[in-house]
């Protein structure tokens, strides 16, 4: 096991203690205990061999020897004991906003509620406020998260679904027969969450190749298999004690099919409307199999011909939702979209200063290993206790530090930046004289996310007139699938940024990807320079930024209108510049 998978189950041990009611000094172990696992320098497979695991702050001798039994056996049996006596519905619950594990022990104890249904149906029939310590404000709150959790259905976000769609398609294009194959739905399209997955692939026979399909390792349940479509439960382990489970179908189509079927399986249900309506216009229908006319079927050698027929430029995946991009096609080809390469650098992360789990040191050597030209270091404000925000003086002592790197470090320079908390007013974290000293100031919403919508815009807007503030950073504060944004009227935002010249983050945290994609192109319309950073608390958060990328993709940015494209001297001169426009 690497270090994030041992960490994710001594996480995962703190919280199941938790919800059987142990003490927090037990459960606070094993947190603690991750939190140093994560932080600890160097190979851990070898560090365990060689028992230089003593001795290390908050791994103790109990601990020590559950992280030798995962390394060495990718296992641990008190884990597996401890999910088997704690009801899986009691975990699910901790999908709620604002329901933590002590509160469902305590449903659990006092009502036995064990799954969301049997929570639903308590606070509906008002027995939850009644309880000590909820009331009917918390009941209110528990039914709109369960409420929220039913708009989400199963989905699944695209980080987790993206690898299990990979896995099948690459196994599929390696079978004997099969001469063309191509992901499609929302995996596709780059969706932020996915609901299922969708392939198609090209094959003179078709028997041999669902034969195969319906026993690929990832299977867990065969739904359907036909002649041409076959259906499957899939499902991998990540790793983290959470499994992936999507259903997956296959298609099989010859291939003078194919470049039809991939547009159509791909959709979005209304960007195919408008093709086959062109398709009509001309003459023409356009199903899944084919173009078709009166005399004879249009013949498509690929995607793009099947666009052309249609007198439309190619039009990239991400883009087909039906918000301009088909007028665009009639004109011109489409915008040269943003690439993961082009990418030069990050400003939005932490290190062990705040709640990060690497130096700054090791963060900007795995920002340069990953080809950037800088990293900027973006630890809390003091504010933000709960992530060890840093106070003044220890933002003094990190600048010392950072000047120290760079005059060390070559191929990467570290920009001196903070994560500063918006307060309730709408002020900043920091005092003006401190805010002076950065490079740059990412300013960001992480308390009172209750507030009504004119006072949180309010507030957000307020922030971003501060003329230190260079960037917003994950502007809703949503947590995909898990809760919704903070009430904010983003319209108004936006047009504060552009007033001010402020930019504004597209978070490649694959929970946030915030923000979305339909902000995002009116962002582009509003002229804000966006910049995708990956809000990095490890070395390995660093490799997120693909996930913003898409978002980027998505919402139709091209290289020129992402900041953090730039090279490192253009980057500086205008941090530079917007710091000399203020003082």
């Amino acid at each position: 096991m690497t270090k994030d998978e041992v960490a994710a189950a001594l996480d995962e041990i703190g919280t199941l203690l938790e919800l059987q009611g142990e003490s927090p000094f037990r459960t606070n172990a094993y947190h603690n205990g991750a939190r140093a696992v994560q932080q600890i320098e160097g190979d851990l497979k070898e560090l365990v061999a060689a028992g230089k695991l003593v001795g290390i702050r908050g791994i103790g001798e109990a601990l020590r020897d559950k992280i030798t039994t995962l390394v060495t056996t990718g296992k641990l049996p008190y884990l597996d004991d401890l999910r088997a006596a704690v009801p899986p519905g009691l975990v699910e619950m901790l999908r709620l906003p604002g329901v933590g594990p002590k509160k469902i022990k305590f449903l659990y104890d006092t009502l036995g509620i064990d799954t969301i249904p049997k929570l639903q149906a308590a606070c509906e029939s008002g027995e939850v406020a009644k309880l000590k310590g909820f009331g009917a404000k918390s009941q209110e709150k528990i039914l709109d998260g369960i409420r929220f959790l039913g708009t989400v259905g199963n989905r699944v976000l695209f980080a987790e679904a993206y690898p299990l769609g990979l896995a099948l398609l690459e196994q599929i294009r390696q079978f004997p027969g099969v001469t063309a194959a191509e992901l499609g739905g929302s995996l596709r399209r780059r969706r932020d969450t996915v609901k299922d997955i969708d392939i198609v692939c090209a094959a003179a026979d078709a028997g041999p190749i669902m034969e195969r399909f319906v026993k690929l390792p990832e299977v867990m349940q065969v739904v359907g298999q036909g002649p041409t479509k076959s259906s499957i439960v899939a499902g991998y382990d990540t790793g983290h004690g959470h499994k992936v489970v999507l259903n997956a179908d296959l298609r099989v189509v010859t291939a003078e099919q194919f470049p039809f079927a991939v547009v159509y399986f791909t959709g979005s249900k209304e960007h195919n409307i408008r093709l086959r309506q062109r398709a009509i216009d001309r003459g023409l229908s356009l199903n899944e199999y084919a173009l078709a006319g009166d005399e004879k079927n249009v013949k498509c050698a690929d995607e793009a011909a099947v666009y052309q027929a249609l007198d439309l430029q190619w039009v990239p995946p991400e883009m087909r939702e039906d918000t301009g991009e088909v007028e665009l096609a009639e004109k011109s080809a489409p915008p040269n979209l943003l690439e993961p390469g082009d990418i030069r650098g990050v400003f939005h992360n932490h290190t062990t200063a705040s709640d990060g789990t690497a130096s700054l040191e090791d963060m900007a050597l795995a920002a340069k290993k990953l080809g950037y030209e800088f990293f900027g270091v973006g630890d809390h404000s003091r504010s933000l206790t709960v992530a060890n925000g840093l106070t003044p003086d220890r933002v003094r002592a990190q600048w010392a530090e950072a000047d120290a790197l760079n005059a060390k470090l070559k191929g990467v320079r570290i920009l001196k930046g903070t994560e500063c908390d918006i307060l309730l007013d709408g002020t900043l974290d920091f005092d003006d004289d401190l805010l002076a000293g950065f490079d740059y100031v990412v300013a960001s919403v992480h308390t009172h996310f209750a507030l009504p919508e004119d006072q949180q815009t309010d507030r957000i807007c307020k922030a971003l007139s501060h003329p230190a503030v260079t960037m917003l950073g994950h502007a809703t504060g949503r947590l995909l699938l898990r809760r919704e944004g903070y009430k904010a009227n983003i319209e108004k935002v936006l047009q504060a940024a552009a007033k001010h010249g402020k930019m504004i983050e597209i978070n490649a945290q694959p929970s946030r990807l915030d923000l979305d994609w339909t902000h995002v192109k009116r962002a582009k319309a509003l002229g804000i320079p966006l910049v995708i950073n990956p809000d990095a608390h490890s070395t390995g958060e660093l490799a997120l930024v693909p996930f913003g990328v898409n978002v980027a993709r998505r919402g139709w940015l091209t290289k020129d209108d992402v900041f953090n494209t730039r090279p490192v001297g253009e980057v500086v001169k205008e941090l530079e510049r917007r710091k000399a426009a203020w003082k």
